[in-house]
């Protein structure tokens, strides 16, 4: 099963990420980033993430990478 990792670290708050999800996996945390914005996290509860990579393909900051289990 395919799920993200996100690199707090590397994530400046553009949720591009949450808009391209087609199964709404990545949601705005209660984790204030390096920018002063609420970061991204995945929503490990909902368990529909298809694997298509999309989250990964458009964050500019790479900040986002696809694992498999």
């Amino acid at each position: 099963m395919a799920h993200i990792v996100i690199d707090e670290n590397k994530c400046k708050s553009c949720y591009l990420c949450v808009d391209v999800c087609p199964k709404k996996m990545i949601k705005k945390s209660e984790k204030i980033g390096k920018t002063g914005e609420f970061i991204v996290e995945f929503d490990k509860e909902k368990n529909e993430c298809i694997g298509c990579a999309q989250c990964a393909l458009v964050c500019p900051d790479i900040a986002i990478v696809e694992v498999y289990k």
